[in-house]
């Protein structure tokens, strides 16, 4: 017995000390994991910060569009700004609105479709922005515990190991090198939660996010359609 109680005292288990005593393999998964955990952190800051900053220029872009302004005069606020959701659908139908009486439309059809190409394809850019980095939370989510799982397996042979070669059964012999490979494990689940958590949350913002936006093309969509009646059928009538 005292035999043991000295093994054991001999042996620091603090996370430290567990993870410089940790073999070659069991570390580089112990580091990988803890340069994604930082990774995902670094990602949960950025999006937050965006996501409510995009979510305060959607506020206020609704404010303005529907004070009264004129679409003309909103074009020329927003033309030569770097524009993200709804502004940046705003001035990209605008902008094909413009570019095709320009040229004298005179197709409602063709201008309405033009328009509405125009409006889904900055959509579609501005929804993959939002989404962007989002997928490696996903990744590090669910292949986190694995990876530190296999640190953990790799850990335990490699104690068992031990075992064989000192014939030696103490629990101050078997458990340091078990805490060394059960740190593993333990690194990947912190690195793991949070990014779920995260992908999770962020995904749903973004949804809500990407419906404002299509609610918005879907609105302006008719009301460019009913001031292109307006402009055209002039045109036709006097065509014939």
């Amino acid at each position: 017995m005292e035999q043991v109680a000295l093994e054991a005292a001999t042996h620091d288990v603090s996370l430290w000390a567990l993870f410089m005593q940790a073999g070659f393999i069991v570390k580089a998964v112990m580091i990988g994991l803890m340069f994604a955990s930082v990774w995902t952190w670094a990602i949960v800051i950025d999006k937050y910060i965006n996501f409510a900053k995009a979510k305060r220029q959607f506020d206020q872009f609704e404010q303005v569009f529907w004070s009264g302004q004129s679409l003309e005069e909103l074009y020329r606020t927003l033309a030569d700004r770097q524009n993200v959701g709804m502004a940046a659908i705003f001035v990209s139908a605008m902008r094909e609105w413009k570019k095709s009486f320009e040229r004298g439309a005179r197709s409602p059809i063709g201008l309405q479709m033009r328009i509405d190409r125009a409006m889904d394809v900055t959509l579609a850019r501005e929804a993959e922005g939002f989404e962007a980095r989002l997928g490696s939370l996903a990744t590090i989510g669910s292949a986190g515990p694995f990876i530190g799982l296999f640190g953990t397996v790799i850990g335990i042979m490699t104690s068992f190991q031990a075992i064989a070669g000192s014939k030696s059964t103490n629990l101050a012999v078997v458990a340091p090198g078990i805490a060394e490979a059960l740190l593993a494990t333990a690194i990947g689940l912190v690195a793991a939660i949070p990014a779920v958590i995260a992908y999770n949350k962020f995904m749903g913002d973004a949804g809500k996010l990407s419906a404002r936006m299509e609610g918005f093309a879907d609105e302006f969509s008719g009301i460019l359609s009913r001031q292109i009646d307006e402009k055209l059928q002039p045109r036709q009538q006097a065509a014939q």
